[in-house]
């Protein structure tokens, strides 16, 4: 930043001592009509040009660099902020437009910190450095120049503001465009199965109609900003040509004073078009930096206060789960009830199925485990450490996630299975996937391990899926297991493999599993009957199927299996 304004100063520095020199080309070197006197005024003026030039060069590079350099840093932080907001913050905001802020938004304040806020320097060095030789040169011609000024400031307050409020909506215009593109072309077979493109090329025709209205209006104020500016300046400028050349025919000032005072009024003419010029693109970046500080800004629900993370989890985890007492409320929701008064003991290595119809509070017990969401009300501990007193990394480190749709991402097959331990052997990698029988279909893939995947591992089967996610399961060793049953919408041959391999991954472990199998309940230890947010029943198939009318019903309708 130092070698960039030290460039700034000498550029401007050089563009103003240009004038000092076209009034010694004016009045030693024409007026002298001496050949000796031009070739040195036409010398100084190529050793000026020169210095400009290299000048120049080192303002841009530097300049350019720190724009980039800028905006680098502010990608990285918002990133990172992002990533440990809690997922609440992603169900209530849409991640394609919060994608678009983080792309859209860097990139203009990336144009105007690399570009913009240099010209803005450069012009208002040149614009005060003119005016003081304005002043300098004919104090009565700059006095006219100054008259003119309060009336280029005025617009210049008025439509700056105006400006800056389109470019914020202008902003969320283009973040609506670029969010339902990226969501029409990431459900692309659903948009194509149901005929749906003519509906869609209609709304995004109306989005992009609305984007181009507010940028338009924009624009608008702009161009009238910069046309007010110019005409302003250049008028005072025309008055002071036509003072000045009555001076010079009268013999008050030399030609060569005029022509250098319409140099600097030339110059002080153009920065301050430019400069009202770029406010607008100043104003334009201020609406992008205050949709990024408002990413910045957001604190995350699950923030553990300093001071509060006292607690220590013994060597090695055991795997005991107590609940006590836990209430949860959606916060979109808050007048129902998640999570009622729920109080369960899972001892170390035991196998627990939770039932229930849809909404019982299976999945958001999961989300409560892993601190996606904070309790209301109530506890949650691990071998007797209650989790509010644990760092989230401490605590989720004990737990291994087989989610029903299982998430993969843009990399290699052996990096999607690394995900759980990114410092982990390839051996230890092919390891756990012939424990979760995909080593064979790995094999099979056209560079093995290698084979890089499609977004969320398009190419792959679904029991080609699970069985990567079990191999990341089992890759992360964690003590209690969470298993959205993996075999719910899966082919015999898959769900059979996947079954197959489920003794490995449930060995040793305390085991939490969304049944909606038969299968998978009769291999549980114990079975969790649940109904909006209550715990109902707790006992063995046997046992439920005597006692608890819920569970027998969904035994019937729920479970594929015969129930006999």
């Amino acid at each position: 930043m130092a070698g960039a304004l030290v460039a700034l100063v000498i550029t401007a520095g050089i563009t103003l001592s240009l004038g000092q020199g076209l009034r010694i080309l004016v009045d030693q070197g024409l007026a002298t009509e001496s050949p000796a006197n031009l070739a040195k005024a036409i010398g100084l003026f190529f050793v000026l040009v020169l210095g400009l030039a290299f000048g120049s060069f080192a303002r841009f590079y530097l300049v350019s660099w720190i724009g980039e350099r800028v905006v680098a840093d502010i990608r990285k932080k918002v990133f990172n902020h992002l990533i440990d907001l809690h997922p609440g913050f992603f169900e209530q905001n849409r991640a394609l437009e919060i994608q678009s802020r983080f792309t859209a938004d860097t990139t203009v304040l990336q144009s105007v910190i690399g570009s913009t806020v240099s010209i803005a320097l450069r012009n208002a060095l040149m614009l005060v450095g003119g005016l003081a030789l304005l002043f300098v040169t004919n104090a009565k011609l700059a006095s006219v120049i100054m008259l003119g000024f309060p009336l280029v400031i005025a617009p210049i307050l008025f439509f700056g503001r105006r400006v800056r409020a389109l470019s914020r909506l202008s902003q969320d215009r283009v973040a609506d465009v670029g969010s339902y593109v990226g969501e029409s072309l990431t459900q692309i077979k659903t948009v194509q199965a149901f005929n749906h493109q003519p509906h869609d090329r209609s709304f995004f025709a109306n989005v992009s109609e609305q984007a181009f209205d507010v940028a338009r209006q924009r624009i608008r104020q702009r161009a009238w900003l910069t046309t007010l500016a110019i005409s302003l300046v250049m008028g005072a400028v025309g008055i002071v040509i036509w003072i000045g050349g009555l001076d010079v025919i009268h013999g008050r000032i030399s030609a060569g004073e005029l022509a250098a005072f319409v140099f600097y009024s030339l110059l002080v003419g153009v920065a301050a078009g430019a400069i009202t010029e770029v406010i607008g693109e100043l104003q334009r970046a201020a609406g992008s930096a205050a949709r990024l500080f408002e990413l910045l800004e957001t604190r995350s629900d699950f923030e553990r206060p300093s001071g509060t993370v006292t607690g220590q989890l013994p060597t090695p985890i055991r795997g005991r789960l107590d609940l006590e007492d836990l209430h949860f409320a959606y916060p979109t929701r808050p007048e129902k009830a998640a999570i009622d008064g729920l109080s369960l003991t899972v001892e170390p290595g035991e196998t627990l199925a939770l039932v229930g119809p849809s909404g019982a509070g299976k999945s958001t017990l999961f989300d409560l485990l892993l601190h996606f969401h904070s309790p209301l009300g109530g506890h949650i501990r691990i071998d007797g450490v209650d989790i509010a007193t644990l760092d989230l990394t401490s605590l989720r480190r004990c737990f291994a996630l087989v989610p029903q749709n299982p998430a993969l991402f843009h990399g290699t097959v052996a990096d999607n299975i690394r995900y759980a331990r990114p410092d982990a052997t390839a051996e230890a990698v092919e390891e756990v996937a012939r424990i979760a029988h995909a080593h064979e279909f790995i094999r099979g893939l056209p560079q093995g391990y290698q084979t890089p995947l499609g977004d969320n591992g398009t190419g792959l089967s679904g029991g080609q899926k699970q069985r990567l996610a079990i191999a990341r399961a089992l890759l992360s060793d964690a003590p209690i297991l969470l298993l959205d049953e993996a075999t719910s919408a899966l082919d015999a041959e898959s769900e059979h493999l996947i079954q197959e391999a489920m003794p490995a991954l449930t060995d040793n472990r305390t085991t939490l599993v969304i049944a909606h199998r038969l299968a998978t309940v009769r291999d549980a230890d114990r079975i969790a009957v649940m109904d909006q947010g209550r715990l109902l029943a707790v006992g063995s198939h046997e046992e439920l199927m005597a006692g608890n009318a819920l569970y027998q019903r969904l035994a019937r309708l729920q479970f594929r299996d015969s129930t006999t």
